[in-house]
């Protein structure tokens, strides 16, 4: 699998992972590193045409099993699906992925204005209120465009 963690040395201490958009819980045997991937050998997974069903999905651990955060800080998936206003309460959309770059994250908004790019600076976003999946945003000349 292609390793999206940041603390990838964690991953082999899991016992249990959890795969797909229903979170089916796989139960971990093996892990190891090569050429920049993780391979994985779950229990009940035995041939390539039941690992095969499982491509494409993301794998995710338990949030209480993820690496603890520091106040003010979030996991980049708990910003999916927030809806984004302008500062005017005009809603804009919802997060749909967040793009990580060198300088600073990047989330990408899609509403009924179309898909946009939104800089995860303070200059640009004002406010984000997880709880009220909830973020304003600076509406800056262009956009929106």
């Amino acid at each position: 699998m292609e390793v999206l963690t940041a603390y990838p040395e964690r991953l082999p201490s899991h016992r249990v992972l959890y795969i797909g958009p229903d979170h089916a819980p796989y139960p971990v045997e093996h892990v190891r590193f090569h050429q920049g991937v993780a391979l994985l050998k779950f229990a009940n997974c035995n041939d390539r045409t039941t690992a095969e069903t499982l491509r494409g999905y993301f794998v995710h651990v338990p949030l209480e099993e993820a690496v603890p955060l520091e106040e003010g800080e979030y996991y980049l998936f708990q910003v999916i699906g927030v809806e984004v206003f302008s500062e005017g309460g005009e809603l804009l959309g919802q997060v749909v992925d967040v793009l990580e770059s060198p300088a600073h994250d990047i989330y990408v908004v899609r509403g009924t204005r179309g898909e946009f790019l939104v800089p995860a600076v303070e200059e640009f976003v004002r406010e984000l209120d997880l709880v009220a999946r909830r973020m304003v945003v600076a509406v800056m000349p262009g956009l929106l465009e």
